[in-house]
């Protein structure tokens, strides 16, 4: 078996690379991917990984899924980054696992209901269960009693959600329609709908950075820098150990 650790911002994913064992680097369509192995414990129980950057948005997402899937031959791919909470109750410096995927940006009206994808007769893609289910438990234990853990849907567009009324306008919509997103990112449900037509199971986390209004953009990186790195590193950790 050998997992996949993508993320779309190098401060998401760091520490990784240098965790691994024999690792080796590949420049394949135009990104960096490193294979190694990481070590679970002195007696050897560990992965094979592959770790990757996906870079910012769907299509780089997707372009990047595949490719993790068709030239390294992984057998999962988790997806962790940061996101903006819409739901209520989950605030900033929480985590969100998500349990399915919707694009928000997606709609083929009148020919199809607004959010279904065409060709797959449904609007939300779903996470592997048991992948969420070590995810989740993971970031229980990270986050302690200083936040929360979440768990539900999460949802993915072409656009960076940050002002206060279009944040409210999005969870309005879609939780009018009966789905009630807890996050908004810009990655997650391409990678599950690449990961849905080649078989791969996919979760993810994400790690709740602002509330995707008017203040979104303040102090971004830095809480990249040093508060979701350090999330992404424990639960991740959790994760692999718990598989």
């Amino acid at each position: 078996m050998t997992i996949a650790i993508l993320s779309a911002l190098p401060e998401e994913q760091a520490g990784w690379v240098e965790s691994l064992q024999g690792v080796r680097g590949t420049r394949h369509a135009g990104r960096q991917f490193w294979q190694g192995r990481w070590q679970a414990d002195a007696a050897g129980a560990g992965h094979d990984l592959v770790c990757a950057l996906s870079g910012i948005g769907k299509v780089a997402a997707a372009t990047t899924a595949a490719a993790l899937i068709e030239r390294f031959g992984v057998t999962r791919i988790v997806f962790t980054g940061v996101a903006g909470g819409v739901g209520a109750g989950v605030q900033v410096g929480d985590v969100v696992v998500a349990s399915e995927y919707l694009q928000h940006d997606f709609d083929a009206s009148p020919l199809f209901p607004r959010w279904e994808l065409p060709g797959y007769g449904r609007t939300r893609l779903a996470c592997d269960p048991v992948m969420s289910a070590a995810l989740h438990a993971a970031s229980q234990d990270c986050v302690g009693s200083a936040a929360r853990a979440h768990h539900g849907l999460v949802v993915s567009g072409d656009q960076f959600v940050g002002t206060a009324l279009a944040s409210q306008a999005l969870r309005s919509g879609l939780e009018a329609a009966g789905h009630p997103v807890l996050a908004v990112e810009m990655e997650g449900a391409a990678v599950a709908q690449t990961c849905h037509d080649y078989g791969v199971p996919f979760a993810a986390m994400r790690t709740i950075s602002d509330r995707a209004d008017d203040s979104a953009s303040v102090d971004f990186a830095d809480f990249v820098r040093n508060v979701a790195s350090r999330y992404a590193q424990q639960i991740l950790t959790g994760f692999l150990q718990r598989l």
